[in-house]
Formats: structure tokens, C-alpha cells, sequence
């Protein structure tokens, strides 16, 4: 866990500066595609200690009088049921939560716009779902040759034939629950139907990374590129930028090899017939730099972070959901800043917890031997092993709330025939073949004991501390470990052994 880095009201101030500045430029409605996450932003938190995950949140709080909102989904994700890792939902029940917490910030209902529509059941079924709540939803159809046949895309067979959504105010932020969810395509729709009806509109990107203004070999660059590893996403120098102004600016590959189609289709929809921008870079709204506060502490944050993700592909690739390829390119990137994977705290203390548990092994171990390492807000590491008791993870939890509450090792929070009475009734009633405690067991276990043992209340009290922490596990984590690392917000990796399997 990192100390403060970032400024997040820095951030935000000169954000919505920003914005105020490009609605003028533009002199009419100001079409906004915010990419990134809008909900819990984890990844520029991790990056970037300091920053509020939330914080795109806010800056629409703060504008609430002046925007409107355009939420995306894209048919193909209600047909291939698509999920969001990090919530472990769907894109259509994450749309429904992102939806409610829009509402709950007191901003306008959201307009929903679902898009590359071709009469699937899946699209009907959930725009059916959504207006029975009411909301309005508009069916953005698949158009053929997009974004190629600017001719087929600016006429009765493209834009034409989908809906122009209601937009009263000046601003109209469009986003939705991941990439390829259709919000430059419904910028752009409704740019087509603006400028038919002769009104002055303009388009802006509203993105987090890469950070045009910092070297294109900034960790927090490379941060950015290890996140979208999956998806072959590379950080280069803008060449329309550089041509256009003599001046470096950093984007990503998508965004420049489909910049001169872009170019195109603004400058037919520009009243003027010549689009404001020059190069990909101009589009963006990114303020992110002015809110970083401590550049060296960033950098060593981004470190982690694009170790991180090391550890998280290949994990996908264990379970059967990642691509070899993901893990391959990120390997390069920790390359090109001389990391190993044991440069992240956590790993080398776990595998040492993992090798004690097989040099000490515990009656009732059965040849699984496991460890786990939790890095605590003052940079201790704590650790722990499994036991016939407890998960490796249950234990480093318990060590890392007694550390944090300064509870002297002698004392137990749980006692063995506490714990033994929950795994004998897992046993016996349950007819569990694993009765050790998770963590997840673990937390509830001492909820229950606060009144019979007053350690157990102060170390609970130090819950909140460890929110943002980082932890390891030589193993893939069980539901009850996986879930309630998520509930605290640690952060974890993990070598994706077997149980029983130990990487020194």
C-alpha cells in the first residue's frame, strides 16, 4: 500500500476547468465519451495512491445542472453474457447497478442506448426489463462497413436510421459498462441528427490513460498498457500530434490508426466542414498530471500495478478465461523497467510461508501446503499457512488484524475448540470434505466472539485498515477467500498453484 500520491481535488478542478473550456470552444452541445471505468475506477486508485475511484463521479456531481447521461450497452455482451471480472456480474445486471448509482447522485435519469442491434431476443428482453422501470431505450442498429463507409454511415442506411435520443442541455456524458459497449458510434449518431437539424454540437473523449503529457515510458504509462495487455493495446507517440503542433503527445494505437476515418466523418458533421482537431490527442480531456502530487511514489505504485496484472492473467489462464498472449506482453513490459515478480512484497513471504507449512507440517495437513502474505499500511508483511484449522489466508488475516491492533501473538482471537466445534459441524452436517475456516468463515467466526472476548472487538475496529492493502497466496484462492478479499478491498495475486504445489 502506497502513501499519497495523487490529488484527486487537484484532479477534479482542473477536469471540469477543462471541460467548461471545450464547451466553449465548440459553442453548442458537447458530446463527451468517457472511457475507462466510471464506476470504481480500481485500477487508476492502485496506480495512482490517492486517487478516488470514484472520482468521475464526482466531477458529474459536480456539473449534475449542465449534463445529461447516454448509457451504452452493446448487444453483443447480452448475447455472449459477458461479465464484469472485477464485480463478477454481468454487463446487463452492472448496467442496472451503474444505472441506480447514477440516480442515487441526484443527476437526470439516464438515457439507455443499446447498440449493434439485429433483432436479438437478448437486446429485446432487456430494453423490455429496463422500461419496465422507466427508462427510455433506443435500439442503435449493426451498421454494415462501420466505421469504413463514411457514404453508407452518414445517410438513411447508417446513422439515419436509428433513433436521435432527446438531449435538452449542454453537455451529454456517454458511457457504458466496458470497451465496445457503442459510445463513440452513439456520439457520433447523435452528431449526424445535430447537424441535420442545423444545430451546433461537438465531440470530446474524457479519458484517464494513457496520460498524453507524461513520457510514453512512464510507469504509469506502461501501467495502463499491462491493464488492457488483453486487449493488444499499445501506448505510441501521436504522430498527428507531433506533425500538427511539433510537440510529443502520448495515445494508444486504437485511437491513432482510426483517427483519420474519425478526422473524416467530424469534418463532414462540423458546420464549418473542418473538424477543430488535429490529432487523436486534441480530442482528449485528461488532466490527470495536475494531480500528481509526489511523481516517485507514482512511479513505484505503477511498478506494482503492472506486476499485478502479471499475476492476474496468468490466473486467467489457469481458470481457462485469459490468453497465454496477455501474459507474454506484459512479461515484455516488466522487462523494459527491469521488474521481477518478486519485486511485488507480498510474493517471496508467502512461498516462504508455503515452504515453512512442508518443513512443519501439521498432523491432518494432508500433503496441502499453502501460504499467504498480507502487506500491511506501514509496509510490514504479515503472513500466514494453513493449518487443519485454518486456510493459509484465514491465518494471515488474523495476523494482520492482531498486528495492526498491537494484540501480542500469545493471544489467541479464536480458540481452537471454537474452531474446531465450526469444522466438526462442517463435517458431520454439512458433510464438508475441506472443514478448515476461510477467511470469509473467519470474519464471521469473530463477529460472533466480540462479546465473549474483547481482543477480538479492537482487532475488528482495524478492518478499515485494511482496505487498499496488497496480499499474496501460493494457491488459487477458494469462494470464501476470494470473497471476502473482495469485501476488504485487498488487493490480490496469486501463483495459481494446486494446493499441495509450492513455487520457491
Amino acid at each position: 500500500m502506497s502513501k499519497k500520491a495523487f490529488s484527486t481535488e487537484k484532479y477534479l478542478q482542473a477536469e471540469e476547468q477543462a471541460i467548461k473550456r471545450r464547451l466553449k470552444r465548440v459553442n453548442g452541445r458537447l458530446y463527451i465519451e468517457i472511457g475507462g471505468k466510471l464506476l470504481a475506477d480500481n485500477h487508476a486508485a492502485r496506480t495512482l495512491p490517492g486517487y478516488n475511484p470514484e472520482a468521475k463521479l464526482r466531477l458529474l456531481k459536480n456539473l449534475k445542472d449542465q449534463i445529461e447521461i447516454i448509457y451504452c450497452v452493446g448487444t453483443p455482451h447480452l448475447k455472449q453474457g459477458k461479465t464484469r471480472s472485477d464485480y463478477n456480474i454481468s454487463y446487463a445486471d452492472f448496467t442496472i447497478k451503474a444505472l441506480q448509482k447514477l440516480e442515487s447522485l441526484g443527476l437526470s435519469k439516464p438515457k439507455i442506448a443499446i447498440n449493434l442491434f439485429a433483432g436479438e431476443d437478448e437486446a429485446q428482453r432487456f430494453a423490455a426489463r429496463l422500461k419496465n422501470t422507466g427508462y427510455q431505450v433506443f435500439l442503435r442498429h449493426l451498421i454494415a462497413n462501420y466505421p469504413r463507409n463514411i457514404d453508407n454511415i452518414l445517410g438513411k442506411r447508417g446513422f439515419g436510421k436509428d433513433p436521435y435520443i432527446p438531449v435538452e442541455r449542454e453537455i451529454v456524458i456517454v458511457n457504458g459498462p466496458g470497451p465496445n459497449s457503442g459510445k463513440l458510434s452513439t456520439c457520433l449518431g447523435q452528431l449526424y441528427h445535430e447537424h441535420r437539424e442545423n444545430r451546433k454540437s461537438g465531440f470530446a473523449k474524457l479519458e484517464t490513460f494513457p496520460v498524453w503529457n507524461l513520457p510514453l515510458n512512464h510507469p504509469v504509462n506502461i501501467a495502463y498498457e499491462a491493464a488492457t495487455a488483453d486487449l493488444g493495446d499499445q501506448n505510441v507517440i501521436d504522430p498527428f500530434h507531433l506533425e500538427a503542433y511539433d510537440a510529443s503527445a502520448v495515445n494508444y494505437n486504437r485511437d491513432v490508426e482510426s483517427f483519420p476515418i474519425l478526422k473524416k466523418i467530424l469534418d463532414r458533421l462540423s458546420p464549418t466542414g473542418k473538424s477543430m482537431y488535429q490529432s487523436p490527442t486534441d480530442m482528449g480531456i485528461n488532466e490527470i498530471k495536475e494531480g500528481i502530487i509526489d511523481d516517485q511514489e507514482t512511479r513505484d505504485a505503477a511498478k506494482q500495478e503492472i506486476i499485478f496484472y502479471l499475476f492476474r492473467y496468468r490466473e486467467d489462464v489457469l481458470k481457462g478465461v485469459g490468453e497465454e498472449r496477455a501474459v507474454e506482453r506484459t512479461k515484455t513490459l516488466m522487462q523494459q523497467l527491469d521488474l521481477k515478480e518478486t519485486d511485488r512484497p507480498t510474493v517471496t513471504p508467502a512461498r516462504e510461508a508455503a515452504q515453512q507449512a512442508i518443513s512443519q507440517p501439521e498432523k491432518g495437513n494432508k500433503g496441502f501446503y499453502c501460504g499467504a502474505a498480507i502487506e500491511l499500511p506501514n509496509k510490514k508483511v504479515v503472513t500466514g499457512k494453513n493449518s487443519p484449522l485454518l486456510h493459509a489466508e484465514a491465518a494471515a488475516l488474523l495476523n494482520a488484524l492482531k498486528r495492526l491492533a498491537k494484540i501480542p501473538d500469545t493471544i489467541d482471537l479464536l480458540s481452537e475448540n471454537l474452531i474446531q466445534e465450526v469444522t466438526e459441524f462442517k463435517k458431520s452436517k454439512l458433510k464438508q470434505t475441506s472443514t478448515s475456516l476461510d477467511a470469509y468463515e473467519v470474519l464471521f467466526a469473530l463477529t460472533l466472539s466480540m462479546t465473549a472476548n474483547p481482543s477480538v472487538e479492537k482487532a475488528l475496529d482495524q478492518v478499515p485498515k485494511l482496505r487498499n492493502c496488497s496480499a499474496h497466496t501460493t494457491h488459487i484462492l477458494n469462494g470464501g477467500d476470494q470473497k471476502a478479499f473482495q469485501k476488504l478491498k485487498i488487493w490480490y495475486t496469486t501463483d495459481g498453484r494446486k494446493t499441495g504445489q509450492v513455487n520457491i
